[in-house]
């Protein structure tokens, strides 16, 4: 039986493991064009909107822990995720990332300004929707979701940016 396969299907083994020069660039025309398509997809995947995540509420400060011009960090929703409260006006809260979006640097509030600033390399966000003002970063400042209540000032959730969301 095997003799009979060897005469219907011949293989010269050693012309089996040689690649033509036309196979190899086909392959690699097949190859660099799935690398292309896959690099646009995900480009393409990564300025989707992301909109809102709800997590568990968690309380991050009382009424009169942050005084008007000030700000006071905190994390969520996990402990490693740093954050900033301020009240740029009365009765007026936002919160935010504290990692700057270029290389995670911490920013910090500027009162006269009106902004975040990243002092590593002048990076500056907005502090009505953490958007980008000036410097590298690529990205708005994810936005905490705040909740005010008799109790407090509670985190509900996170935003990813102004230019994500």
């Amino acid at each position: 039986m095997d003799d009979r396969l060897s005469k219907e299907f011949p293989i010269d083994w050693e012309e089996d493991n040689y690649v033509s020069r036309r196979e190899f660039f086909k392959f690699m025309t097949l190859a660099s064009g799935g690398l292309a398509l896959g690099s646009v997809g995900l480009a393409a995947w990564s300025q989707t909107k992301r909109g809102e995540v709800r997590f568990e509420p968690a309380r991050i400060a009382g009424m009169t822990d942050v005084e008007v011009g000030g700000s006071l960090g905190f994390s969520y929703p996990r402990p490693k995720d740093i954050c900033i409260l301020v009240q740029p006006e009365p009765g007026k809260y936002m919160a935010f990332s504290r990692r700057c979006t270029h290389l995670s640097c911490p920013v910090n509030y500027e009162h006269d300004q009106k902004r975040l600033f990243c002092p590593c390399h002048n990076g500056a966000f907005s502090i009505e929707d953490g958007s980008v003002l000036q410097g590298p970063p690529p990205h708005s400042l994810p936005q905490v979701i705040l909740e005010v209540r008799d109790d407090g000032i509670f985190a509900v959730g996170v935003s990813h940016g102004a230019d994500h969301s």
